[in-house]
């Protein structure tokens, strides 16, 4: 989190300063950029402007980091290793603000960051990076990446700005083009989406009524209660949202909802359920009616749940603190409906979490698919015969999506070796179920498999994957 005596004896005010100290803090403490950022906001008194300036300093130079550091070993002899975290991220900024920010003077730029050094560092450094910035800035756009046809991986972590072992991976399933696209959405601001609430009210209704205070709103072309909002990010502070008549979630998101499908009056479980995004809207298809009961393994994520469950008029969520490995206990066979949205690697979402490329590593991958294995094969137990499970996730990788369910799917009946009358699961066509049609012929061939993976540069939601398993009765 922010060290706040240590930003305030640096300069309490200044939008590049406390772009700097979230930086380090992401960098060094392992912080998330968001709640750094939005600590900081909230406790520091920046003018509107500044605020604006600081957030887009903080996630553009997050997420063009890969790009912003091959350029600086170009130019730094020693290697941008070799420096402090304070002067490699003065750097970094400096790089942002001069070759993705046309309209800031270099002058000015140079000078703040060397003004930065001086506070961070001593003369000498200070006269460091004053040479580094002025020379990025006398060659603007002009560098020479890794030859694309001869080092394809080098050239797309190096141009578009994320790790390589991401870039091999993707290329080995997508190509180059697709590859590069997706980094591209990635490294864009993710729509701002929400949901209507229509135990509350209509979708027309809340069009209007957002168009009252002041909000340009846009349909969704998946989900019918689908709205996207343009040009607001403090969606927070409008009355609509207090009220409760919507709530924030992406457009995949709500596409789980769809693919479980659960009816009014029946039994669901939600096996991971925070901040309850997916919980309430759950709710909102059964029409208030039934029960659902949402797990997690924090005690303190509950509560959200708990308040979104509040905010939205929502009245039939029973919520528990739960290992959902430890499932079914009491719950063996109760559920008509289970949702398994699992923890996972997130690289569908790294457009929202722009520092969440530099923290990732291929060995969590292997590690979240045995999590998610046993997750998957708990909650089953909780279905009834004839019952239905979703499973999701918010990454791209076949491990952690197609790779789960086959091997779940593989192991059959012995998955519900503690029930009276065990049934095989099998994936059941979504097309009945998912909300929209599908304009590409593969993703209309997955749905029918049940299945579907969403992409960020092709249906402009964030990266998903859902699975649609019928329990045999």
């Amino acid at each position: 989190m922010l060290n706040k005596k240590r930003y305030r004896r640096a300069n309490p005010g200044s939008a590049r300063a406390g772009a700097l100290h979230v930086l380090y803090a992401v960098e060094v403490e392992g912080a998330y950029a968001n709640l750094v950022l939005d600590q900081l906001l909230r406790e520091v008194p920046f003018a509107k402007s500044d605020r604006s300036f600081l957030t887009e300093l903080v996630y553009g130079t997050l997420r063009w980091r890969g790009t912003i550091d091959w350029i600086l070993n170009q130019v730094v002899r020693s290697g941008l290793d070799r420096l402090t975290p304070w002067i490699r991220n003065i750097l970094r900024l400096g790089v942002y603000q001069l070759l993705f920010m046309n309209k800031i003077p270099p002058s000015a730029v140079c000078n703040e960051g060397t003004n930065l050094a001086k506070r961070y560092g001593h003369q000498g450094v200070a006269r460091l990076v004053n040479g580094v910035l002025r020379s990025v800035a006398r060659r603007g756009q002009d560098w020479e990446y890794p030859d694309p046809q001869e080092k394809p991986v080098e050239h797309i972590a190096a141009r578009y700005s994320h790790p390589e072992w991401m870039v091999e991976r993707w290329l080995k399933r997508y190509g180059q083009a697709e590859t590069i696209a997706l980094c591209l959405a990635n490294n864009q601001p993710a729509a701002n989406s929400i949901r209507t609430n229509t135990l509350r009210l209509s979708v027309e209704e809340l069009i209007q009524r957002l168009q009252t205070e002041g909000v340009e709103v846009e349909a969704s072309r998946l989900v019918p209660e689908g709205l996207r909002l343009k040009g607001l990010s403090a969606y927070t502070s409008l009355a609509a949202f207090g009220q409760g008549l919507f709530q924030v979630q992406d457009e995949s998101s709500m596409l789980a909802g769809y693919g479980l499908g659960p009816l009014p009056g029946t039994r669901v479980i939600d096996t991971c359920a925070a901040p309850g995004g997916k919980t309430t809207h759950l709710a909102q298809l059964m029409q208030n009616r039934g029960e659902i009961l949402a797990f997690d393994l924090h005690d303190h994520k509950i509560g959200l749940v708990q308040e979104n469950c509040r905010r939205l008029g929502v009245n039939i969520v029973r919520t528990s603190v739960m290992d959902a490995r430890e499932l079914p206990g009491r719950w063996s066979g109760w559920a008509d409906f289970v949702l398994v949205d699992a923890p996972c690697s997130g690289l569908g979402v790294l457009r929202r979490r722009p520092d969440a490329r530099w923290h990732k590593n291929p060995g969590q991958i292997r590690e979240l698919v045995s999590l998610q294995s046993q997750i998957l094969t708990a909650a089953s137990q909780c279905l009834r015969p004839g019952g239905t499970l979703l499973y999701s996730t918010c990454t791209l990788e076949p491990e952690e999506n197609e790779g789960v369910v086959r091997h779940f799917l593989a192991a059959g009946s012995d998955n519900l070796s503690s029930l009276d009358k065990p049934g095989k699961y099998y994936l059941e066509d979504l097309s009945q179920f998912l909300p929209f049609i599908p304009w590409r012929e593969e993703d209309r061939n997955q749905i029918k498999k049940g299945y579907l993976t969403l992409l960020p540069h092709i249906h402009g939601t964030d990266g998903f994957f859902l699975a649609r398993l019928r329990r045999g009765k």
